[in-house]
């Protein structure tokens, strides 16, 4: 029994983040991050709605995972099909923090601002992030402390999985 006042998870939880719309590529690239983060016993983490959030959730319930969708809005029916747990905050962009700070590593896979906000709102907590044809961000000619790019599914996986230990 977990110590009172001390929540009790098994394996990890992976945040992913990207857009809600994307080109074939990039929805196929996150459909598989999603089946293998669950072949792998974690947990998938994303905003619940769709495009790179739902191919991902699709993936990891096809691989037999467990997803949770952290929601802008009030509405669980809002969610994208895929989802196991949808969490509705009513807080719109800002649930963004949430989805991060749910995850013990990020991958952002594509994205745009929105993308981009979270990789953000990541680093500022300390969450290490793993991009996938997303964001190229450069400090003094390389990645900043906390961020891995990478070029495949199985690439980002390990990487995400890695960090979150």
């Amino acid at each position: 029994m977990p110590a009172k006042g001390k929540a009790q998870r098994q394996g990890k939880q992976i945040a992913i983040i990207g857009a809600g719309e994307g080109d074939a590529a990039t929805l196929r690239a996150a459909e598989e991050v999603g089946r293998l983060l669950a072949r792998a016993g974690a947990v998938v983490v994303c905003g619940g709605l769709g495009g790179v959030m739902e191919s991902a959730c699709k993936g990891a319930r096809k691989a037999g995972g467990v997803t949770v969708g952290i929601l802008p809005g009030t509405e669980p029916a809002d969610g994208n099909r895929y989802l196991d747990y949808a969490v509705c905050t009513g807080t719109g962009h800002a649930r963004n923090l949430a989805v991060v700070a749910s995850g013990d590593a990020v991958i952002a896979i594509g994205g745009g601002a929105g993308t981009l906000s979270e990789i953000g709102l990541a680093l500022k907590i300390g969450r290490p992030v793993v991009t996938l044809s997303s964001w190229e961000l450069r400090r003094q000619g390389r990645p900043p402390e906390g961020v891995t790019p990478v070029a495949t599914p199985d690439e980002a996986v390990a990487a995400a999985l890695a960090a979150a230990s």
